[in-house]
């Protein structure tokens, strides 16, 4: 199955990448550990905010196409995503 990424997605992987220059950019300059470190933790935060909105996504299109093809048990697509999740932590 193909996935379709939104382009709200990629803007904010876009945002992402440029908050990975930014913190670069830190250190570049000698920076206090304690800017980058927070810098790295924004990066941190909206990696797994895009990480989530990609799973959710990508569940919603799968139980939609298996409800097209008249199958309604999307309960282990459910659980799947779930421990997709928290693996991601």
């Amino acid at each position: 199955m193909d996935y379709n990424y939104t382009d709200e997605l990629k803007t904010r992987l876009r945002r992402i990448e440029g908050q990975v220059r930014g913190v670069l950019r830190l250190m570049e300059e000698g920076k206090s550990c304690k800017e980058v470190v927070a810098q790295l933790s924004a990066v941190r935060n909206a990696s797994d905010k895009a990480i989530a909105q990609i799973v959710a996504e990508n569940l919603q299109q799968c139980i939609q196409a298996e409800q097209a093809a008249g199958n309604y048990d999307t309960g282990k697509m459910v659980k799947e995503a779930v421990e997709l999740l928290v693996k991601s932590r």
